[in-house]
């Protein structure tokens, strides 16, 4: 009974454990990497990829996946600082961001809900028709001198707290609360883990996926203009690969691909997890290339983790059913016999 609870607990803070001794490590091999500038340097640099992270994590846990969400940013933030160079409201280059985005969810949304094609099909047409549009409206060149616009990107509030730090703090807590402690939240796991049972239980599942691509496309919009306004220009082929960045976060914090299981916090540090490997190694010298075939590692350990895990764990569920089964027959069988004397 202790061993189940020591290995229960073991599963359950083992990402925090990861990251501590990710932290210790990175300390010992660059004293700097624990400065206050350093850190403040990771969070700002994390924050658009942990937003993005949020999406998937949601989707994922619903038994959906994006893989536009990173060529959506791109043109979500183009048209976006567009607007903002046409009108001067940030608050229309945002409306425009998180519009764009949204309706690009929604079209996966469609498809994978409505017409019932697979997630991975659908978001990968997306993502070509996305990049196609983004590189289309700005003939392939970059927007640039965008004023004040990169306020969103590198400005601080009092000086102090990065203003993405803060877009990432806020989206932790909204995303948070979703999961878990409203019916929508919880009708998202329902589904992830079992699609069927989360219909007969009187859940509306193609409405239920429909707002988990509105999360994420809120999300993604957001992400947009933060990343556009931290590189101080529209750039068309920008945020390449950012997908997988919020993939491999989600992942490696824990959520699981056959979805229903994953969390906010966990997300969370699956996020810092990857950004201090990303940040120790820049600090360290080590070449870009090394670096995505290290990332690469990262993502077939944590798949292949969570497929061990589950399949340790299915056979169990599988002769629970088997069992159960036999019973009904016994049961069945009875009456059976006492009529047939």
């Amino acid at each position: 009974m202790k061993t189940s609870k020591t290995s229960q607990l073991m599963q359950k803070y083992s990402i925090f454990f990861v990251l501590l001794v990710m932290i210790i490590a990175s300390t010992m091999m660059n004293p700097s990497f624990m400065s206050t500038r350093n850190m403040t340097n990771i969070a700002v640099q994390l924050a658009v990829a942990t937003i993005l992270a949020y999406g998937e994590m949601v989707l994922i846990v619903s038994g959906l996946l994006d893989l536009s969400s990173g060529v959506v940013l791109a043109l979500a933030g183009v048209l976006s600082v567009s607007c903002y160079k046409a009108t001067g409201s940030m608050a229309l280059a945002f409306a425009v961001a998180i519009g764009v985005s949204v309706v690009f969810n929604m079209v996966n949304a469609l498809f994978v809900a409505n017409f019932g094609l697979p997630a991975f099909i659908v978001t990968l047409a997306t993502q070509m028709a996305a990049r196609g549009l983004a590189l289309l409206y700005t003939s392939g060149q970059n927007i640039l001198q965008i004023g004040d616009y990169a306020f969103w990107g590198q400005g601080k509030i009092g000086g102090i707290l990065p203003v993405p730090v803060i877009f990432m703090v806020v989206a932790t807590i909204i995303i948070s609360y979703i999961m878990n402690q409203t019916r929508l939240g919880r009708s998202f796991y329902a589904i992830g883990g079992n699609e069927e049972a989360a219909n007969a239980s009187g859940i509306n599942v193609v409405k239920s996926k429909y707002l988990a691509f509105l999360i994420n496309g809120i999300l993604v919009g957001i992400a947009g203009v933060l990343f556009m306004a931290r590189v101080n220009a529209g750039l068309p082929n920008g945020a390449v690969g950012y997908e997988m960045e919020g993939l491999t976060a989600a992942i490696v914090g824990g959520t699981s691909f056959s979805g229903g299981i994953g969390t906010t916090s966990g997300t969370l540090i699956g996020s810092f997890i990857i950004g201090c490997l990303n940040n120790i190694m820049n600090l360290q010298g080590v070449d870009s290339y090394i670096q995505q075939v290290v990332k690469g590692i990262i993502i077939v350990g944590a798949v292949l983790y969570d497929v061990r895990f589950k399949n340790k764990k299915a056979p169990k569920v599988i002769l629970q059913k088997k069992d159960e089964d036999k019973d009904e027959d016994k049961k069945d069988d009875v009456p059976a016999a006492k009529a047939g004397a």
